[in-house]
């Protein structure tokens, strides 16, 4: 399985374009045509305007997701869309993160969230839901998530929002403290001035607050306030935390994901949440979830084995999935 799957995410850079190709490149060249020449590029030219043409919600796309899975042996796939890519939610965003046009961060952010917030719920909604029975006859049993950015106060405006359509699944995620997107490399500076312990103590403060809102499903990656590379080296202060967190979690019977994304999109290379505090929420109980967090179809599945392997290795018995936001146990074999 695999329970964190994106289709696309700007910006749309030409970083962007290359790695759409890219993933094109990887299921859909005929073999005949060299790297390099100038009939490949031609060819991927084509490709990459069907692409463009069709949007990452058309079928051939979404095609690529599917043929990906099956190649895999992967029998259920949670396809999820970031909040923030969805223009009804604009009012949402703009109350709860920094977007200051007299302030760099803010100007930064609001020039983000122009380019990346370019879709409609209602679209996403239509395509997944449309597409189940087909890839359910193909064997494979997808399923329709969401993932929302949780801000402390915005309980009741999330909720509004994540109220209107069938969702199997609703993943909560932390992606920013006191308005700051810590996980922009443009802002990653701010970590040299700032006082480690304060952002972590804010981080979790957040992440144990969007636990216990009682408004998610499961929430994602756990500690990904280490994607530059910037930890606390405080081992009692980090198990202080890692504690809580669990200990959260399992009150509120939330469960969380092995999440892949970070160990292949990003300078820390480790995956979340890190091996202690894994071991930490396993012996708490916790349930999981595996997941590659992948934006593009060729990274579908990315370490999902693996990650499955380190959680049986760890007396995991058991992953979660969704339906309908009602949870299903499937044993690890």
């Amino acid at each position: 399985m695999d329970y964190h799957v994106h289709l696309e995410e700007g910006l749309y850079s030409f970083r962007w374009l290359e790695r759409t190709s890219q993933a094109l490149d990887f299921f859909a060249n005929p073999g005949v045509l060299k790297k390099g020449s100038k009939e490949h590029a031609v060819w991927q030219t084509k490709m990459l305007q069907t692409r463009l043409s069709g949007g990452c919600y058309g079928e051939e796309w979404l095609d690529l997701y599917l043929a990906h899975a099956k190649q895999l042996g992967l029998k259920e796939v949670g396809i999820v869309d970031h909040l923030y890519r969805f223009k009804e939610t604009r009012d949402y965003f703009r109350e709860y993160i920094l977007m200051d046009e007299n302030d760099p961060i803010g100007k930064l952010q609001l020039d983000w969230l122009d380019k990346v917030m370019t879709e409609e719920m209602v679209d996403f909604v239509r395509v997944i839901t449309g597409a189940k029975k087909r890839w359910s006859s193909e064997g494979v049993e997808l399923r329709l998530g969401i993932e929302a950015d949780y801000f402390v106060g915005g309980e009741e405006q999330l909720a509004n929002l994540l109220d209107q359509y069938p969702w199997d699944f609703v993943i909560g995620s932390v992606h920013f403290i006191d308005g700051w997107g810590f996980d922009n490399p443009q802002t990653a500076y701010v970590f040299e001035s700032t006082n480690k312990e304060a952002l972590y103590d804010r981080f979790f403060e957040t992440v144990e607050q969007a636990i216990r809102s009682g408004l998610f499903d499961f929430i994602a990656h756990l500690d990904n306030l280490k994607v530059f590379g910037f930890r606390v080296e405080d081992e009692a202060f980090n198990r202080m935390w890692y504690e809580r967190i669990a200990t959260a979690l399992v009150e509120m019977d939330t469960a969380t994901e092995v999440n892949s994304g970070l160990s292949y999109r990003y300078p820390v290379k480790e995956m979340c949440p890190g091996p202690d505090f894994l071991k930490i929420l396993v012996a708490r109980g916790v349930e999981f979830t595996v997941s590659s967090d992948a934006h593009f179809p060729d990274d579908l599945g990315k370490y999902a084995q693996q990650n499955v392997g380190i959680l049986r290795d760890l007396g995991v018995d058991r992953l979660v999935t969704f339906q309908n936001r009602q949870r299903i146990f499937r044993p690890i074999k």
